[in-house]
């Protein structure tokens, strides 16, 4: 890995051409490879060689999106998968199974929040929610005997919690599990959790990586600081007789864990990402430290207007020196959090609904963190699901709208919620 800046790393790592080759990384459109023989092609399935064999497992142009976002996040390795979602499914049942507990923040995406709390207990696999604002004392007594992992997001979607990174991670680690953190809000150019504590690092790529709504996608990013040889995970450290009885510890060193949630999961589940997509994350990634500049900085004066506006009841945003986590985003995310804030209207879910319908530059959209202001009501979209004790739970109140801020002329984007808040 380079010892270039993070922004070099956005254009530069993970497709290295050589002479006569394509200075852009290629659509390899694919699904298999020719070689010249059997030989070299069982290699391949021992792991022996280093090639390419089928696209559901391995892709060149998948692989250097991997390689570029392992590097941007300080890991050792990563692996793409179709969507965020599987990104976190495939995360957790790489080292947890039936019978087992997981430590999950309660302040998370709702649509993880139904993974865990209805998929996951479905296979057997337990799940204690709790408040990421606790005390280490009060998480410490939620772990038990069979607790495998502790699982939190950088910056909690929809609320904006700011996750106390060095807490988790010393929760994890003073019981020997690892810490998985969902970084998607944040991204690796606002915060690095590697450097605080992390084990494992998932992205909806789909969101400011891709970061122009084209290309649904996920990713593990594999830190390799973790001892998975602790006795704790079979999985890892004992044969998989469905892999030629490999101990993934033994026979793949720092790159255990990646290893096995490719030859072993996304062989099984499938759940691969298209070249064409990858090709399109590349494009986004290359841009991704420009635009989180602008999203922020936008966002931050997007909050500081609505801060001011007496028809607005509440706004929440971590760069906000006013805001609950202000302290923890400095301290997490110097540079900035990112372009999401959230916000009550005076009038309650009523008057929030007339708001959004009054919005002309911002759209009404199921999606956030991508180039276009966009805004949502999640109590009765994205987290409809939950149950009213669920949403007052992870903190989303009938009145609460989320607002991604895009890289718009940012006095635009205030001059269209100024009109739209004149209509109430």
């Amino acid at each position: 890995m380079s010892n270039y800046h993070i922004e070099t790393k956005c254009i530069q790592e993970g497709f290295k051409p050589g002479n006569g080759e394509p200075r852009v990384l290629p659509i390899y459109q694919s699904t298999t490879f020719k070689y010249d023989s059997s030989e070299h092609v069982g290699k391949l399935f021992d792991l022996t060689e280093e090639g390419f064999f089928y696209t559901r497992l391995a892709n060149p142009t998948v692989d250097s999106v991997e390689r570029k976002i392992a590097a941007l996040e300080g890991g050792i390795s990563a692996m793409c998968t179709s969507s965020g979602q599987a990104a976190n499914l495939i995360a957790v049942i790489n080292i947890c199974n039936a019978g087992d507990h997981m430590i999950v923040s309660n302040a998370i995406y709702g649509g993880t929040i139904n993974l865990f709390a209805v998929t996951l207990k479905r296979m057997g696999i337990e799940v204690s929610f709790v408040n990421p604002d606790a005390s280490l004392e009060e998480l410490q007594k939620e772990v038990k005997e069979n607790t495998k992992l502790v699982f939190a997001e950088t910056i909690a979607n929809p609320t904006l919690i700011v996750t106390d990174l060095e807490k988790f991670a010393t929760l994890a680690h003073n019981n020997q599990i690892p810490l998985i953190i969902d970084n998607t809000f944040a991204t690796p150019i606002n915060c690095r959790p590697f450097e605080f504590g992390a084990d494992i690092v998932t992205h909806s790529t789909s969101k400011y990586m891709d970061g122009h709504a084209v290309a649904l996608g996920g990713v593990i990013v594999d830190s390799g600081n973790f001892n998975w040889d602790n006795g704790k995970f079979s999985g890892l450290s004992t044969p998989d007789e469905s892999y030629h009885g490999m101990v993934y510890t033994r026979d793949c060193g720092k790159n255990a864990y990646i290893t096995k949630a490719r030859v072993q999961l996304m062989r099984d589940l499938g759940s691969a990402p298209t070249p064409n997509n990858a090709f399109l994350l590349n494009l986004g990634l290359e841009t991704l430290h420009l635009r989180m500049e602008r999203h922020c900085s936008n966002a931050l004066k997007v909050a500081e207007y609505l801060e001011k506006n007496d028809k607005i009841a509440w706004v929440n945003y971590p760069g906000l020196k006013s805001n609950k986590y202000y302290d923890l985003a400095q301290k997490y995310m110097p540079k900035g959090s990112s372009g999401v804030i959230s916000y009550g209207i005076k009038g309650g879910r009523e008057a929030a609904v007339k708001f959004m319908d009054s919005l002309k530059l911002a759209a009404i959209v199921v999606h956030v963190a991508d180039a276009r202001t966009g805004v949502l009501h999640p109590a009765s979209t994205t987290h409809r699901q939950l149950s009213d004790q669920q949403l007052l739970d992870a903190g989303i109140t009938p009145d609460l709208i989320r607002m991604s801020i895009g890289i718009e002329n940012v006095d635009d984007i205030i001059a269209d919620i100024e009109q739209a808040l004149s209509s109430l």
